[in-house]
């Protein structure tokens, strides 16, 4: 019985955002348990690396900003059992002090992670399982809230409040969402390790995760088929601290 809980053989998994980091991760972690894997981002070049490091994955760009590009995608796939989303927008700082909001900027932050997010559940709602899974991703920021970071708290907590609504809304079709804390992807390496440090001191388990550590609790909310409506956390005890 562990060993068929513990498998995604037969199963496809849609990963929106796996050309790289936590994306990436839970693609690999899909793999290694049979399921066949499809890797979208809107990035031709990333996505043709990604699949060139995951054999037997299959790569798809799709843009979720659009959403003619999303429609086309999920037509293509034509059914699909598990979806994660994972895309970022990475433009321009998430740090703005209230007074000096530009609105059109902090509109156009939100297009990848919460309308990107819409448009994908959108169209996948129509061709996913009927007990499949869809899992978002939000932020710590919506639940440690730091100076100048209203929007960033404001699009991850959308983005939570989305999930829980939906998963009443597509039930059987359960939907979830993981709350990363610092994970070290390729944008976080990038940051000095002395910054990188000063996140992560305060916490229970002082250090960023892996992207393989975040990735295991959104295969997490696949296989477990009692999971619906959740807030999922990775965060070394963020949330405690």
């Amino acid at each position: 019985m562990t060993d068929r809980v513990m498998s995604l053989a037969g199963k496809r998994v849609v990963a929106i955002g796996g050309s790289s980091g936590i994306g990436f991760a839970i693609a690999r972690l899909a793999r290694e348990l049979e399921a066949e894997v499809v890797i979208a981002s809107s990035d031709p070049a990333k996505v043709e690396a990604a699949v060139a490091r995951l054999p037997g994955a299959r790569g798809e760009v799709v843009d979720v900003r659009d959403e003619g590009s999303v429609a086309a995608f999920f037509e293509r796939l034509g059914g699909l059992d598990h979806l994660t989303l994972t895309s970022g927008d990475w433009g321009g700082s998430m740090f703005t002090a209230t007074r000096d909001i530009d609105l059109a900027q902090a509109q156009a932050r939100l297009q990848v992670r919460l309308w990107g997010a819409v448009a994908a559940i959108k169209h996948a709602s129509r061709v996913i399982a009927p007990h499949g899974s869809i899992t978002l991703t939000s932020g710590m920021l919506a639940h440690r809230p730091q100076k100048g970071g209203a929007l960033a708290a404001m699009g991850g907590g959308a983005t939570e409040y989305l999930a829980r609504a939906l998963a009443v809304d597509l039930a059987p079709v359960r939907v979830n969402v993981v709350v990363p804390g610092l994970i070290l992807t390729e944008q976080v390496l990038r940051m000095p390790e002395e910054m990188r440090a000063s996140y992560t001191a305060r916490l229970p388990i002082p250090r960023a995760a892996t992207p393989e550590e975040a990735a295991i609790a959104y295969i997490g909310a696949m296989l477990n088929g009692y999971v619906t409506g959740q807030t999922l956390f990775v965060d070394g005890g963020g949330l405690v601290a």
